[in-house]
């Protein structure tokens, strides 16, 4: 055994905090804690050294030895012990859902929708202007699934009067693609993009992660959603053994859907919210596993050496490529980088203007050309090949999320992702944390 790091976490059954430590087992990473209540906890974070948890990205640790405020992550909200600002900050604003997700962060459905309170629409502006007059202008309308209100559009309209400069929807996507005048409604009122939950190129695996055949509803949705050019990211949640071999093929269907299609953020399955039984190890995908699926299963189309440590959070949170779609390749815009990947001044700014250029899809010389993905467009130029990467952009990246069992609280204090419940913004993790669910 190997110490590779000590941090802090918590007690996946109390959520008391206590110490962890990064060991190394072989070829394997293993956050192991210890409750004085409830015992030993040994997780897998890391497999494998290509890449080497320590060679992907560049983080120190806290040179006093600190470890956030003492009551992190127990709902303390942005302590000065946080050392990122917000790029996105979520806001919930319903928690009923039209879907009963086997796997869902939220528990979202029939038995938080009981207890939920339907904010107004006064009330969300409130602290949409709350959040514009903090600098935080970029938003994410999450739940539940936001979609179940009819009044949505106004909650978009009242975000944009706001101040809020980019509005993006979090939603699986089946009520746009049924209803394409409610699309439409959305997208006149300012909505900039959608992160659609898309799970794979097969029915077996929504039938498997959402509890029924969805394939045709998601196509649905991406068509209707680029006749009104709203640009789309799709998001599938990874789980081992139901879609982490179709990894390639949910890019393939991505490049071959630009420029509708934006780009693609994968999610390895974390344990919070709704989930079936307290995982074992074998029910997890690391960071790296995903990236050595991205070379192996595009055929090296993309190699890992194409994708970077997140930009705007710690490195072993994620990580983002940036590419353009031409007519006949891929081709790799990202940017090497020597700088630290997190706790600079204005990371999440540029994070944020990153997001914003390649996510929003807006209408340029291809469309007055026709409007087809490879509308006849002279590409061969410099004008013509900026025209393109503004029209057929393509982003490629992945967030692996922190429960209870694996949380670390290095990785939780260069957090970007929050979520503003009106009086207090907390980190994406911190908010949904949950304790193991007993079998």
């Amino acid at each position: 055994m190997e110490l590779f790091s000590e941090t802090a976490s918590v007690c996946p059954v109390c959520l008391r905090r206590v110490k962890a430590a990064i060991v190394k087992r072989g070829g394997e990473y293993f956050m192991e804690k210890t409750c004085p209540e409830h015992g030993f906890f040994s997780v897998v974070v890391w497999r494998g050294d290509d890449p080497a948890p320590g060679e992907w990205g560049e983080v120190s640790p806290p040179a006093d030895g600190s470890r956030g405020a003492p009551d992190c992550p127990n709902m303390c909200g942005l302590c000065p012990e946080h050392l990122q600002k917000t790029c996105c900050a979520l806001v919930e604003v319903t928690h009923r859902c039209n879907l009963r997700c086997p796997v869902c962060f939220a528990d979202s459905g029939v038995r938080r929708s009981r207890v939920s309170v339907k904010l107004s629409v006064e009330t969300l502006y409130a602290r949409f202007r709350k959040l514009a007059a903090a600098g935080n202008t970029f938003v994410q309308l999450s739940g539940g699934e936001p979609t179940m209100r009819d009044d949505l559009p106004d909650i978009v309209a009242a975000a944009k009067a706001a101040g809020c400069e980019y509005v993006q929807l979090n939603s699986n996507g089946i009520r746009l693609g049924a209803e394409p005048e409610y699309a439409s409604a959305l997208a006149d009122a300012g909505l900039d993009f959608v992160f659609m939950q898309f799970d794979g190129t097969r029915d077996a695996i929504y039938e498997t992660l959402r509890g029924r055949p969805l394939l045709e509803q998601k196509l649905a949705a991406i068509d209707v959603c680029a006749e009104r050019y709203l640009g789309v990211t799709l998001v599938p949640t990874v789980v081992p053994g139901v879609n982490d071999g179709d990894i390639g093929a949910i890019l393939e269907f991505g490049f071959q859907r630009s420029p509708a299609v934006r780009g693609v953020h994968f999610q390895p399955i974390s344990y919070f919210g709704r989930y079936p039984k307290p995982p074992d190890n074998a029910d997890r995908i690391t960071l790296p596993e995903i990236l050595r699926a991205i070379e192996s299963q595009t055929r090296g189309k993309v190699k890992v050496s194409d994708l970077l440590p997140s930009a705007c959070d710690h490195p072993r949170c994620g990580f983002h490529g940036d590419f353009v779609v031409l007519p006949d390749k891929l081709l790799k815009l990202t940017k090497k980088s020597k700088a630290s990947s997190s706790c600079c001044d204005d990371a999440h700014l540029r994070n944020r203007r990153f997001v914003a250029r390649r996510w929003k899809r807006t209408r340029g010389t291809a469309d007055a050309a026709g409007g087809g993905t490879d509308a006849a467009v002279d590409y061969g130029g410099m004008d013509g090949f900026l025209e393109r990467v503004k029209s057929h952009g393509f982003t490629i990246t992945c967030m692996a999320f922190q429960d209870a069992y694996n949380l670390d609280l290095e990785r939780l204090r260069r957090c970007s992702l929050h979520v503003f419940d009106g009086r207090r913004t907390v980190p994406f993790c911190a908010r949904y944390i949950t304790p193991r669910q007993q079998p």
